[in-house]
């Protein structure tokens, strides 16, 4: 693999959060935001077990949006392969916010729930 394809790359393995969220925008292209639980368990330095979860926003564009849309739902388990990417805005009381997504490039559904019927 070339450095190139290297730089700025993650991939999670981790359970979708809750419905993507998705949005048609501009000549009828699609976005979806979802967020993905990634969980470690680890001893701390009294020997005891403790779970850390992180939360991961995704975004997804066009044809990766439609998947999105079409075949996660919450609790699903996903591994998803992205870049970081950072953003600056000012909220409505006029603050300056910062925020890190991670644009969606690949995605392998793990683990789809039985539906029951």
């Amino acid at each position: 693999m070339s450095m190139n394809l290297m730089k700025n790359r993650v991939t999670l393995v981790g359970n979708v959060g809750q419905a993507p969220e998705v949005r048609t925008i501009a000549n009828g292209r699609k976005m979806a935001r979802l967020s993905v639980a990634t969980n470690e368990r680890y001893k701390n330095n009294q020997d005891e077990w403790v779970n850390d979860t992180q939360w991961h926003n995704i975004v997804a564009w066009g044809k990766q949006a439609e998947a999105v849309e079409q075949k996660l739902s919450k609790g699903d388990e996903v591994m998803i392969e992205g870049k970081l990417v950072h953003s600056e805005y000012t909220d409505k009381e006029g603050i300056k916010r910062y925020s890190t997504d991670i644009e969606l490039h690949g995605l392998l559904l793990l683990d789809k729930k039985q539906s029951g019927s």
